[in-house]
């Protein structure tokens, strides 16, 4: 089982690597292993350390296989492994990620990624997907969905709001790979109640079409993060 696991991994980053161009430019030279910015000095991207002074260990990243604590608010953990964890990653336009899904519903929450196609694939457990389209001809946003066991592999286009959710009674694991070194996630209601400083309330309650009751009841909760 272990093995199966580890193969479907590698799947997921054989495909991701057909699309790795779709969102960051291309590299001009063999790697560009990322420096931190200094004097307050930022580029598109992050500054490359002389490649004689680059080592394996700028292309690293251990423990993926260990299972992460699932007892967030919303029963998930997101391990990321982007150009921060992997300098090597700069210019090379892909990152990486584990899911951990608590039994009973752990929950991934709707979020985007505005920089990243994600393909994910699950080796434990059933999950049940999905995203909504933008504003189609007619209006509306379609929701498309489905329900993913070990070794099932779903894509979330670039952009687009989506989610996964634990619907078996075990835990559940995906991998998923995105199309950015640094895809950027937004967390929906975390970003939209939870804004700092917070968004006027007239706004929301305009935009969600509630009493403005409920908005601030929504704005005083702690909007926890689930992305590590």
């Amino acid at each position: 089982m272990e093995g199966l696991k580890f193969v479907l991994v590698f799947v997921v980053l054989a495909l991701a690597s057909s699309f790795a161009s779709a969102s960051d430019p291309g590299p001009l030279q063999d790697f560009c292993v990322a420096i931190k910015e200094t004097d307050g000095v930022f580029v598109n991207g992050k500054f490359c350390k002389d490649p004689e002074q680059v080592t394996a260990k700028d292309f690293f990243f251990p423990g993926l296989n260990v299972p992460r604590d699932t007892s967030s608010a919303v029963g998930s953990n997101v391990t990321a492994v982007n150009v921060a964890q992997i300098p090597g990653l700069n210019t090379v336009g892909i990152s990486f990620a584990r899911i951990d899904f608590a039994p009973h519903g752990g929950l991934n929450p709707p979020h985007t990624h505005p920089r990243a196609t994600e393909i994910l694939v699950v080796v434990e457990g059933t999950l049940y997907v999905g995203f909504v389209t933008s504003n189609l001809a007619n209006g509306d946003n379609r929701l498309i969905t489905k329900v993913l066991n070990p070794g099932d592999v779903f894509v979330f286009p670039v952009g687009l709001i989506h989610f996964q959710l634990n619907v078996g009674k075990t835990n559940a694991v995906a991998f998923a790979s995105l199309s950015s070194q640094n895809p950027g996630v937004i967390t929906i209601a975390k970003a939209v109640f939870g804004a700092d400083p917070p968004i006027n309330p007239n706004v929301l309650t305009k935009a969600f079409q509630v009493d403005k009751k409920v908005v601030d009841y929504l704005q005083k909760q702690l909007w926890t993060d689930n992305n590590n």
